[in-house]
């Protein structure tokens, strides 16, 4: 009788991929345990995957969550990642991911093919070309004089992409960095901001990312530029 050979099994494939890691930048989305909004359901932040292995991840993000706490990510080429927080950072947090050995055995082969695969450009139809800055972090600064930091999801000349733990009404005048502008639309992780005047195409990522709060996600006192009253 033909001995029939089987494919490797989950641990052996965990075995193969357990130690794949990527470092780069991949942004995605997530929501913490203990944030929810009346009426409104979860309430969703973005973020940028620093590192990840099919065991731990570290991500650049505008709210942190207790230690302990569960998180629940979303990346396009990832899934879905269910973690713990195990520390704080400066700009995010460090997550242990919950999964059964078959799970971390898939999650290391799209972690794999993410290191393999060739990006292309794709265009972009907006009249003010969209980048991603290479670093997200900024501060935000409120018409009441409030200051937090927050992740700049994306920027052109005339605006920015923003997720913090706030969600201004459409019209209120702010600053992010050291750029004032208006929220001109909601997101399902944060708002749109539409700056005052343009900016030099050169200078955006400058003037935008300039300061970060060591108490992400907690709002500090500061004062205002006096346009940010317009």
């Amino acid at each position: 009788m033909q001995n029939v050979t089987s494919g490797p099994t989950p641990g052996q494939r965990l075995q193969r991929l357990g130690s794949v890691r990527f470092i780069g930048n991949l942004n995605g989305r997530y929501t913490l345990s203990s944030r929810t909004q009346a009426g409104r359901g979860v309430q969703v932040f973005a973020c940028r995957v620093q590192s990840i292995s099919p065991k731990m991840a570290v991500l650049t993000a505008p709210v942190s969550g207790s230690q302990g706490e569960w998180v629940t990510a979303h990346f396009q080429d990832l899934g879905i990642i269910r973690a713990q927080i195990t520390r704080h950072l400066d700009y995010g947090f460090a997550v242990e991911i919950a999964a059964t050995d078959e799970e971390r055995a898939k999650l290391g082969a799209k972690i794999n093919w993410i290191k393999k695969k060739t990006h292309e450009a794709v265009a972009d139809k907006r009249e003010h070309k969209r980048t991603l800055p290479r670093d997200p972090r900024s501060s935000l600064i409120l018409p009441d004089g409030n200051k937090m930091g927050c992740f700049i999801i994306d920027m052109s000349m005339s605006g920015v992409a923003v997720s913090a733990d706030v969600n201004p009404p459409i019209g209120t005048p702010l600053a992010i960095g050291s750029v004032i502008g208006r929220v001109v639309r909601h997101l399902e992780v944060g708002f749109a901001v539409k700056f005052l005047a343009l900016q030099e195409a050169g200078a955006v990522e400058q003037s935008l990312v300039t300061e970060w709060s060591r108490s992400v996600g907690g709002p500090e006192a500061a004062a205002a530029p006096a346009s940010v009253y317009v």
